[in-house]
């Protein structure tokens, strides 16, 4: 009987660190404006002057960056997690799917709310967007780039941020691919692999996710 009482006590106990840790984040709906006339929706996750772009995959949304968004924003990032053009109540623009603009107008939102430096995260077709994004950005405008199995652009070579890194998982099927194209950026970068197949996203939901988590941050505090 001890025990289960024991059992109950605990439980509420970590429900309401979970619940302080879910309200510092601050979590809040925001919406901003694309150079072509989109207008992207992203949820904004506490404050400061080091803000954080999370750029989702395909088959995610905002949503999914959630319990990563929140670490961060506990950490004291501010962390914009957005909705790609065509996800949820985000509006393309004149350019269609050029979903590097909805990076762009989240790195000019962040600006706007005194963000002193910024980086950017993307997994998969966000970490093409990501990519792409510091390849039209002027110099000086990323931080770090950090890229989960990005989908490959066309001159990753071109890629300007204060260091750039690349994050696979040995045995995915994209391995080759982003070999590839980290082949091709320039210096500052790193390339980690990570045990398992999991691609991009889906390595926070496999035994990886707390590595991949403490790489991403010690990542992002790095000078």
């Amino acid at each position: 009987m001890k025990a289960i009482v024991y059992m109950f006590l605990f439980l509420i106990l970590l429900v309401g660190d979970l619940s302080m840790a879910f309200d510092k984040s601050q979590v809040k709906e925001v919406s901003f404006e694309t150079t072509d006339g989109g207008r992207i929706v992203a949820n904004q996750y506490g404050k400061g002057k080091y803000g954080v772009i999370l750029a989702h995959g395909a088959i995610f949304n905002k949503e999914s960056w959630h319990p990563f968004a929140s670490t961060l924003a506990d950490q004291g990032f501010c962390v914009l997690s957005i909705d790609f053009r065509g996800y949820g109540k985000s509006i393309s623009g004149s350019n269609g799917k050029v979903l590097y603009e909805d990076v762009l107008g989240a790195v000019r939102y962040l600006d706007s709310i005194g963000a002193e430096k910024i980086s950017a995260i993307g997994g998969s077709m966000g970490g093409g967007a990501v990519a792409q994004a510091a390849v039209v950005a002027e110099e000086g405008t990323f931080f770090k780039v950090i890229l989960l199995s990005p989908v490959p652009i066309k001159e990753p070579e071109k890629i300007k941020a204060n260091e750039v890194i690349y994050i696979v998982s040995k045995d995915e099927k994209l391995m080759l691919t982003v070999e590839k194209q980290y082949k091709r950026v320039s210096q500052p970068k790193i390339m980690e692999v990570l045990e398992g197949d999991a691609h991009a996203q889906h390595i926070f939901k496999t035994s990886q996710a707390s590595r991949l988590t403490e790489l991403i941050v010690a990542v992002l505090n790095r000078p």
